[in-house]
This record gives structure tokens, C-alpha cells and sequence, in this order.
């Protein structure tokens, strides 16, 4: 067995996360050139970026996939750069920033120890900046901030990190001072150790060392003073010290600040330009120095599948093999690739791997390193590492891998639904087998993307989490998997629920000669409330994000091998819907009572009964329409804003508030999605190409009656 080539603490595993535009891929790309993973720098307005590698990111300067890039980091202040025993391994996830492709940054959250998340130094936090804070929160994963871009016209260090503070946390804190703006920003003061740098030499890539500029000064004391209190106070016997007048070491302020920034107490905060060289590799010394390795991190819980109960697992090469598989991707050279994150163990190519989600043994045929699409073959992963496999053709995204003899399985990540459709039909013959095969590795590869057909037409629709998500779905399926297709206009994904509970009878008795049908149940249906997810769930109770079945049948009035088949008929019904057909959510269902024929009850009869009696009680229990409604937020220089306001009025839209960004205006509003298809195109003339939009799923809401109307005739 061979041994590691890096120790684990010199390991760390971060995403890079921002908002669409913040510069993010820009980021990624100063990192590989400086921690010499590539000798040319590749820019996005020029489509010649490492990350962004698929044909349609290039095309359109966004990031659509999370890439996966290895490499090696020596901090800048080191001075023999070559010394093996210094090298830091760094395993990134450069995550897309537009909000139809946001499962990829969910996803990523979930395997990695870490975050850099880029901010635009003009326009400070924006929506999808809080979704992907949101995103990080729920997975606990500590972050370091980083406000780019401060070379721009309009740039402000301190209106960014306000920013910050007003809507993402409190807990910020600034680590930096920029010396200039806009034009003339020329480099940072570290407020830690009190120095100042510049970036110099070709690419910025030589770190000088300086004294504070003169003018700096009496800021940046006030600021580290700022900076050593919200320190100490995360260290009791370092905070009584301080308090006695006795400054804390250099060592002890960073060894505190690393605890803090684990523990999510404190979110440090530095400044920069990627695109002019400024900054970056002092970025790279906040990973080593703060965000943790895979030993810092708390051990993972999962279920035995075997008996229920929980396991847990450390980073550790001496504990049973245990990953989770986060994502798949298309190859077109090695076929499939399945990412994978280890927490515990090792696993060498060649090997037997035990899916405990599907119960499966599979091989593990090759282990791949991957630099965007570049790959790098190895003979065995440890803890801690990320890699991907080439040759498992059953594990899917969230799928955990073991060691057969010590199972585990870990929770599953949870993906939102999609708000949007696309009927599409293929063009000829040939195109229909081929989509079949394209669909289902795309909506292998991602987990928000549903393939569906409609019972009454049979065509096909396709659902996603944007317009643009779906368009560049079918654009890969004609370039991948060379499918022609005929494209529908957008569908909005609506849903039916219950407003008031109601009760109802299922009766399905059929005689015909011979053995009969005889199904017979008593529903009681309720609308679902919010479920506490942490509270222990009762023995007879099915429950999901969106439906509660409860069995309540005392006595064997209705055998319990008739149970399955209820809980399956209510299902369907709820597939089918009531009002317009479209699925029911948020419902819960009680079975509390029925009878049974010793000769004539089937599985069969007990369902179709069950679906009966689910709609008649559906009917009686004020059902409605519920459509997906988008938090929009559209940024336009100030002379337009009363037509864009009035513009989003008239769309249903309730205006929530405006901010100043830099030279613009941002409107903030909750809109319809019905309304908003192809509100980008009205935008740009309305504002002769100026304004922008962007728009995320925000909740579901009940339809208006007349709109309602309007919906449920258009689907008779």
C-alpha cells in the first residue's frame, strides 16, 4: 500500500463562489498561473480560460459547470519557493455564479472544507451572492472574502465591505486596507502584520514588501485595533490579557483568527484586482493561514443501511473507505467521469467499490486528478482528497461509495425543483433514439434538470431552473449528442395544493365472474405544515419535502400489505392533480380506517380506491393554483427607473426596495414567473442596453382567480 504523498493538514479543499460577473473565473485563472499550474494566463473576454472549458461557456464569457482544478502553493513570503516540505495542495472548485446553474454551487458546498467568495468591488454583494452565502451557511463551510475588481471606475473598498456587513453577516472583518482606487489602486495594507504590498514583475507575480505609506498609517492602527478585538474576543485567557493593556503575538492573533474562521465566527476580508495582478497570492496565504484542512474538519455521520443506526467517520487513511459522489460529467475522451470526495480510507484503481445507496458493487476501473479538462491518471486517493473515477456506470450525484464489510451512508444533498418547461420533440426519426440517450446523461449529470411526458399529448417536456439553463441544455444536446430538436416556448412549472382539510371514502368493488376487485379506505386530508426537519419521525409516518402519509388503521381493518399500495394510489392522484393537472404538493394524507374481502382485495384495488378517495377529498378541500414567483433584481442608471418600476407593477411584481450601485439604481421586486419570459430583451430597450436583470426562484404562491382562470382553460 503506497503512502501519501502530502500530509493531510497541508491539504485543503475550497470552492471559489460570487455572483455572475464578480470576476471569478478571473480569479481561478491568476491562481493556476501563480501556483504554476499553467505558464499563460487565460482571460474571459477572450473565451481562453482553463475552468470554463465547455464550448458554450466560452461563447457566451460564463461559467456554466463547477471545474475541478489540483495544484501546489508555496506562501508568497516564503523564501525558498521550491521547498517541498513548504508546498501547500490545493483542490479548487471554480463554481458558475448564474443562478439557473446554482445546483453546481449547492453541490460543491457540500464537499469542500472551504470558500473563497469574490465580490465586485462596484457593485458590493448582489442577489446571487446571498443565495450562495445561503448555500455555504447551511453547509457550514468557513469562508474568506475577497472585494475584487477595485481597479474600476466607481470601486469603493468600504461601500463593498458594508455591504457585506448589512446583508451577509456581522462577523466580517477587514484584514486589508487598499492603498488607491479606481485607476490608481496600486496595492494593499496588511493590517495584521502592519506591512504594505505591491505586485510587481510580470503578471504581479513578485510580492513586495513594504512600510506603510504615510498617509495610511493613522487608518490602518485604528483599523488593527478594530481587527485584534473582534481576535481576542474569541479566546477568553487571550481577551483577559488584552484587556490588562498586553497585545497579543503575531502567532497567537493568527492561531486565534484560525479557530475563529473554522468555527464561522469570523469571515476575514481582503481586497484586490484579479484582472491587474493585485492581490490574489495574498489571497492564497488567507487559505493556508485560516481555512481549514480536511483534520480540522468535524467527522462526517451517516446511517448504517444495515441496521439504521448512525456511524461516523474521520479523516483518517486507517478508517473503512467512505465518499460521497457530488457530480457527473460527460468526457468525450474517457466516457463518464463521477467526482468524488473521500472522508475516510483510501481506495486504489482497480478495486471493488459498495454503492450503499443503490446496494451495488461496482469497479472502479481508473482515478483521474483533474485540471479543468485536462487529467492527470493516479493509482490511489486518501482522506481528505477529491478525485473522479472513470467507469462507474450506476453511481449518480449524492450516491455514497464504501467499504462493503463497514457500510455507511451518508445524507443526501438536496437539490431545488425546477420552475420552468420546454416541450421538445426530435426532428426525425433517427434524433428520437439519440435524445432518449443524450436526456438521461444530462439529467444524470444534473440533478435540476427533469425529463418528463405529458400522459395526454405524450410529448415530452423538459424542466430546469431558468430560460437560459434549458437553452443550454438543448444546445448540448445538438453539439454532445448531435440531436435535432424542435423547441416549445417556456412552460411555467405550476403546482396545486389544499387550503383546508376534508375527508373523503375510496370505494372500488368490481364482480365480473370469478374472483372481484374489493378495495375500500377512509382519507382525512390537511394541508402539510412546516415540517421541523430535526424532530424524530413516528414509526407510521411517510414523510417527504413536500407530502405526509400517515397510516392511523388500527385492528387490521386494511391488512398491512394493502398499506404500500394506498400511500401509491395517493400519489398518483397527487401526480395527476385536481384543478389544471398539474402535481399537488404540501399535503398531508391520514388513512384512518376501511375494510377489506378476505377473497376479492388486491394491491390493485386498494390503490385505485385510495387514488378515488384522494380525489374526492382534494376536491372538497379548496384547491388552488400555485405558481413559482422570482426574486427579481434589475440594476439601471437612474433616468429609467420609473419606467422599469411601473414596467414591473404592471407584471404583477411588488416592488420590495431600491439601493444606489455605484452609478446605477438596483430595483429589487418579487414577480411572477409567468410574466417575466423574455423581460430581458424588453429591458435592454427600455433602457437602450444598459440595465440588467438578474431573477431566482424565491417561494410559490397562490395564483389570482382570474389568472387562474385563464391557466386552467388554457389546459382544456
Amino acid at each position: 500500500m503506497s503512502t501519501r504523498d502530502y500530509p493531510l493538514e497541508k491539504l485543503r479543499n475550497f470552492g471559489i463562489i460570487a455572483h455572475i460577473d464578480a470576476g471569478k473565473t478571473t480569479t481561478s485563472e491568476r491562481v493556476l498561473y501563480y501556483t504554476g499550474s499553467q505558464h499563460k494566463i487565460g482571460e474571459v473576454h477572450e473565451g481562453e480560460t482553463t475552468t470554463d472549458w465547455m464550448e458554450q461557456e466560452r461563447e457566451r464569457g460564463i461559467t456554466i459547470t463547477a471545474a475541478a482544478i489540483t495544484c501546489f502553493w508555496t506562501k508568497s513570503q516564503e523564501p525558498d519557493k521550491k521547498d517541498l516540505a513548504k508546498k501547500y495542495r490545493f483542490n479548487i472548485i471554480d463554481t458558475p455564479g448564474h443562478i439557473d446553474f446554482t445546483v453546481e454551487v449547492k453541490r460543491s458546498m457540500r464537499v469542500l472544507d472551504g470558500a473563497i467568495v469574490v465580490f465586485d468591488g462596484v457593485a458590493g454583494v448582489e442577489p446571487q451572492s446571498e443565495t450562495n452565502w445561503r448555500y455555504a451557511d447551511e453547509a457550514n463551510v468557513p469562508r474568506v472574502c475577497f472585494i475584487n475588481k477595485l481597479d474600476r471606475m466607481g470601486a469603493s473598498f468600504e461601500r463593498s465591505y458594508q455591504s457585506i456587513l448589512d446583508r451577509l453577516t456581522k462577523s466580517a472583518v477587514r484584514m486589508q486596507l487598499p492603498i488607491g482606487a479606481e485607476e490608481n489602486f496600486e496595492g494593499v495594507v496588511n493590517l495584521m502584520e502592519m506591512k504594505a504590498y505591491k505586485f510587481e514583475g510580470e503578471m504581479g507575480s513578485n510580492v513586495i514588501e513594504m512600510e506603510i505609506p504615510e498617509a495610511y498609517l493613522a487608518e490602518a492602527q485604528k483599523y488593527r485595533a478594530e481587527l485584534i478585538e473582534k481576535i481576542v474576543e474569541n479566546d477568553e485567557a487571550l481577551m483577559t490579557s488584552y484587556l490588562d493593556g498586553k497585545e497579543p503575538t503575531l502567532e497567537e492573533l493568527k492561531a486565534t483568527l484560525r479557530k475563529a474562521v473554522i468555527a464561522n465566527k469570523i469571515f476575514p476580508v481582503y481586497t484586490g484586482s484579479a484582472l491587474k495582478n493585485k492581490g490574489v497570492q495574498l489571497v492564497l496565504d488567507a487559505v493556508v493561514d485560516y481555512l481549514p484542512s480536511p483534520l480540522d474538519m468535524p467527522a462526517v455521520h451517516g446511517i448504517d443501511p444495515r441496521t439504521g443506526e448512525e456511524v461516523t467517520r474521520h479523516a483518517d487513511d486507517s478508517e473503512p473507505f467512505c465518499a460521497l459522489a457530488f457530480k457527473l460529467q460527460a468526457d468525450p475522451f474517457v466516457g463518464q467521469l463521477t467526482f468524488f470526495r473521500v472522508y475516510s480510507g483510501t481506495i486504489e484503481a482497480g478495486s471493488y467499490l459498495y454503492n450503499s445507496t443503490t446496494g451495488q458493487k461496482e469497479r472502479l476501473g481508473r482515478i483521474v486528478r483533474l485540471q479543468a479538462n485536462q487529467r492527470e491518471e493516479v493509482k490511489q486517493v486518501f482522506a481528505g482528497e477529491i478525485a473522479a473515477a472513470v467507469g462507474l456506470k450506476d453511481t449518480k450525484t449524492s450516491h455514497t461509495l464504501c467499504d462493503e464489510a463497514n457500510p455507511i451512508q451518508l445524507e443526501q444533498i438536496k437539490f431545488p425543483e425546477p420552475v420552468i418547461s420546454l416541450r421538445i420533440e426530435p426532428k426525425t426519426k433517427a434524433d428520437q433514439e439519440k435524445m432518449g440517450i443524450a436526456m438521461k446523461k444530462l439529467a444524470d449529470e444534473d440533478p435540476t434538470f427533469k425529463v418528463t411526458s405529458d400522459p395526454e399529448t405524450m410529448e415530452t417536456l423538459i424542466s430546469g431552473m431558468g430560460e437560459l439553463h434549458l437553452e443550454i441544455l438543448v444546445d448540448r444536446m445538438k453539439r454532445e449528442f448531435n440531436v435535432e430538436a424542435n423547441v416549445g416556448k417556456p412552460q411555467v412549472a405550476y403546482r396545486e395544493t389544499i387550503q383546508q382539510g376534508a375527508e373523503a371514502e375510496g370505494k372500488y368493488i368490481k364482480q365480473t365472474g370469478g374472483k372481484g376487485q374489493y378495495g375500500h379506505v377512509r382519507l382525512r386530508i390537511k394541508p402539510l405544515e412546516a415540517v421541523d426537519p430535526d424532530k424524530k419521525i413516528a414509526k407510521n409516518v411517510t414523510r417527504e419535502d413536500h407530502f405526509e402519509f400517515i397510516n392511523s388503521i388500527k385492528g387490521g381493518v386494511v391488512p398491512q400489505e394493502f398499506i404500500a399500495p394506498v400511500e401509491k394510489g395517493v400519489r398518483e392522484a397527487m401526480e395527476r392533480g385536481i384543478v389544471a393537472g398539474f402535481k399537488m404538493v404540501d399535503i398531508s394524507v391520514e388513512l384512518y380506517d376501511g375494510s377489506y374481502h378476505d377473497v376479492d382485495s388486491s394491491e390493485i384495488a386498494f390503490k385505485i380506491a385510495a387514488s378515488m378517495g384522494f380525489q374526492d377529498a382534494a376536491k372538497a378541500a379548496k384547491p388552488v393554483l400555485l405558481e413559482p414567483v422570482m426574486k427579481v433584481e434589475v440594476v439601471v442608471p437612474e433616468k429609467f427607473m420609473g419606467d422599469i418600476t411601473g414596467s414591473l407593477s404592471g407584471k404583477r411584481g411588488a416592488i420590495e426596495g431600491m439601493e444606489e450601485r455605484g452609478m446605477n439604481r438596483a430595483i429589487k421586486a418579487k414577480v411572477p414567473l409567468a410574466e417575466m419570459f423574455g423581460y430581458t430583451t424588453a429591458l435592454r430597450s427600455m433602457t437602450e442596453g444598459r440595465g440588467s436583470m438578474t431573477m431566482e426562484f424565491d417561494h410559490y404562491e397562490v395564483v389570482p382567480p382570474n389568472v387562474a382562470a385563464t391557466i386552467v382553460a388554457g389546459r382544456k
